[in-house]
Formats: C-alpha cells, structure tokens, sequence
C-alpha cells in the first residue's frame, strides 16, 4: 500500500479546506437540531464506509444525548419506528444526495423532505449533506484512521 500524507498534513497543505468547510458545516448545522445532524453525518459516513468519520460522529452523537439503540439500528432506519418522520425524511435526503454517483433524485424523495423542512431548511440540511460527504472523501482518501 502507497504512503498516503497524514491527516495533520493534510490540513496543513491546504488550510483554507478545513476552514470552509467547517464553516459551512456549522452555517448548515445552525440551524437544524443537533440530533438530525448527527443522524445524518453518521448515515451518509456509513453509506460512504468512512471509519473515521462514523467513529466520531457515533461519539458526538452519544455526548450529545443520542440513544445507543438508535445508533445501533441507523442502517436499517427504514425498518422501525423510532425515528420521527421529520427524522426519516431527513435520513431518505441524505441517502439520495450520498448515492447520486448510482441514483437520481426522486420527486418522490423530493416531496417527502418538504413535508418535513421548509425551503431554508432544505438548503441547510442538503449543504450538511454535501459537507459531510466532503469530509469522508478526504478521510477515506487519505486513510484516517479512528482513535480507539
């Protein structure tokens, strides 16, 4: 396996990276509740198989109150109820904007996040979409590892 730079270089190289996007994850994340947040970072890093950003985002989710069982069952939230509607919707947006490589997005989809979000809110849960799945390709691409 090739050398790959290191996280803390990575960074380094390139700061006006990390700094944007933390600034749009936080500007997206402002203003919808922490716990969707959480439930949507941790999904699309599983979709993506980012290890790095599911270690971390599984521990934040957890300091800020999130249940285990919850965290446990994410993969198959389409299976059971304990996630609310808005939660669910929400979970089905980051899905479609996480697999656009291999499926469009539906009206379907579409229609049902509006159910949930208002248009301002739509925007900032798609833009912590897209942050998110910026931060696992870095992760992934650079071989971050988890701090166990």
């Amino acid at each position: 396996m090739q050398q790959r730079i290191k996280q803390p270089d990575v960074y380094k190289l390139q700061p006006a990276i990390l700094k944007s996007l933390i600034d749009l994850g936080n500007a997206a994340a402002d203003e919808l509740e922490h716990s969707l947040i959480h439930l949507v970072k941790l999904r699309a890093s599983q979709i993506n198989g980012c290890a790095f950003c599911q270690h971390m985002h599984a521990n934040e989710a957890r300091k800020d109150g999130e249940q285990q069982h919850r965290l446990d069952v994410l993969p198959a939230w389409r299976e059971v109820a304990i996630f609310s509607a808005r939660e669910r919707a929400a979970l089905a947006w980051t899905e479609a904007l996480t697999q656009l490589s291999t499926h469009s997005v539906s009206d379907t989809c579409f229609t049902e996040v509006r159910e949930h979000f208002n248009e301002k809110e739509i925007v900032n849960l798609s833009a912590a979409i897209a942050t998110i799945n910026a931060w696992n390709r870095i992760a992934i691409g650079f071989n971050f590892a988890p701090n166990f």
